[in-house]
């Protein structure tokens, strides 16, 4: 079972709808840790949950950096992943945060924060 820290994480990545990204501060900012964004993707290395889409979240460049497990091929699958959803990247490996960036809206999609110690 995971933590209530992480668990708070998963609930935001969860939300992130099919075609659209976050970065790992964007989950963190989500989840009432502003600062927190590295421990995000501590967070997704421990994940047990093949249906939790970590494929959505990204770095704050807009780059693939997870790539499921850090792998030539886990990149290979978070891109065509992504491209399946129909989130472009171009030549460089980038997405558009401007185009495919979800934004949570304040009221409903996102978690309680989690406010246990760090």
């Amino acid at each position: 079972m995971a933590s209530p820290e992480y668990e708070a994480y998963y609930v935001v990545i969860r939300a992130i709808p099919s075609g659209r990204v976050m970065t790992y501060g964007d989950v963190a900012r989500a989840a009432g840790h502003p600062r927190w964004a590295r421990r995000v993707g501590y967070a997704l290395s421990a994940l047990n949950d093949p249906r939790l889409p970590w494929w959505r979240v990204v770095n704050a460049a807009g780059r693939i950096s997870r790539g499921g497990g850090r792998t030539p091929e886990g990149v290979d699958l978070q891109r065509d992943l992504l491209e399946a959803e129909g989130v472009d990247l171009d030549l460089e490996g980038i997405i558009d945060l401007d185009l495919f960036r979800h934004v949570p809206r304040a009221d409903h999609d996102h978690p309680e924060p989690f406010h246990g110690s760090g």
